[in-house]
């Protein structure tokens, strides 16, 4: 793949046309791999380099135009950077992958070998896409897997409780690569990130438990937890960690310390503090963030915080007199010219 850094910068056409984008992506990718469509609503994309690292990532059009300005597939950075190879199993919304075409692709890959060409191989998604990595990775027994947000199985006799996608139902889970814990069994090592503060997601994860699965809790993130890890630049220094092999619980935990200067995390744990009328630790927080930049919300918090605090005849914080003005906290320190946000 020669010219692999050139030819993957080049932006994709609109996703809203997926024939047009599927047509584009066969174009870039008929030297070096190929593009397949899988039915009606699925497609795989693949990336082929020296036989090492093999990542598949399972995603969606609506996915791919979040995260990507040029409407790439987020596999692509890796083999821009590190000469990966790269899978990318495509759907049309979220179909969780429930499709004979697509377990057909699979057991082909399976039968044939496919797989066994790489030194390593990781299966990565998230939300409905990290069901599908679980579920999947079966095919590559050895895999190393990476499922963020991931659903267990929307089988109702076992997940009645997620209300969340009603109309899958009647979606099979029962059948072949169907309930994606057991389909772990076979991967070396799989990483299941969530966020408990979501009850569904908790207990989606609660339902990973084996010996081969590191459960790591990512509090107050939030939905699209995938968005957040990309935002604070986490997600493919985890993928890079377990291809490396040093990825466990310890090196979670210092990956996640970036979230304490991250404004979507600061806003999520903001809320959850107002509303558990937590007014003493309301006010360390918005002074925090406001040493370090300005923030309406974290001033508003701040003041009636202290407002609260100084009614009920209660301690405020260290530093921290009833008529403090939180305009004026941190002014020194923060950028003259930066906008009132988040």
């Amino acid at each position: 793949m020669q010219d692999a850094v050139n030819t993957f910068d080049m932006p994709l056409t609109d996703l809203a046309d997926r024939d047009a984008w599927l047509d584009k992506v066969g174009e870039l990718t008929e030297e070096d791999g190929y593009t397949e469509r899988l039915g009606a609503h699925h497609a795989a994309i693949l990336v082929e380099q020296k036989p090492a690292v093999l990542l598949v990532t399972f995603e969606t059009h609506k996915g791919i135009a979040a995260i990507s300005e040029d409407n790439q597939p987020m596999g692509w950075d890796l083999v821009k950077a590190l000469g990966w190879s790269h899978l990318c199993l495509v759907s049309d919304g979220d179909t969780w992958f429930r499709d004979r075409a697509v377990y057909g692709f699979f057991d082909r890959l399976a039968d044939d070998g496919f797989f066994e060409d790489f030194e390593q191989v990781i299966f990565y998604g998230a939300g409905p896409c990290g069901y599908a990595a679980a579920a999947f990775s079966v095919a590559a027994p050895g895999a190393r897997v990476v499922a963020i947000q991931p659903q267990a199985t929307l089988d109702p006799r076992i997940a009645e409780w997620d209300d969340r996608f009603r109309a899958m139902r009647r979606t099979a889970f029962d059948d072949r690569y169907g309930y994606a814990p057991d389909m772990l069994d076979a991967a070396e090592r799989a990483f299941v990130l969530y966020d408990p503060e979501i009850a569904e997601d908790a207990m989606h994860a609660a339902l990973f438990t084996r010996a081969n699965v590191t459960k790591f809790r990512m509090r107050f993130m939030a939905a699209n937890l995938d968005r957040s890890l990309i935002r604070m630049q986490l997600l493919y220094r985890i993928l890079a960690q377990v291809s490396a092999g040093k990825l466990d619980r310890l090196a979670l935990a210092r990956l996640y310390r970036a979230r304490r200067s991250d404004g979507g995390y600061q806003f999520n744990l903001l809320n959850r503090l107002n509303g558990g009328g937590r007014h003493f630790l309301t006010i360390l927080l918005a002074r925090h963030v406001l040493n370090l930049r300005r923030g309406r919300p974290f001033r508003l918090a701040m003041g009636e915080a202290i407002e609260a605090l100084t009614e009920a005849g209660k301690p405020l914080p260290r530093g921290i007199e009833a008529d403090t003005d939180p305009g004026a906290v941190g002014a020194e320190t923060r950028p003259h010219a930066e906008p009132d946000r988040i």
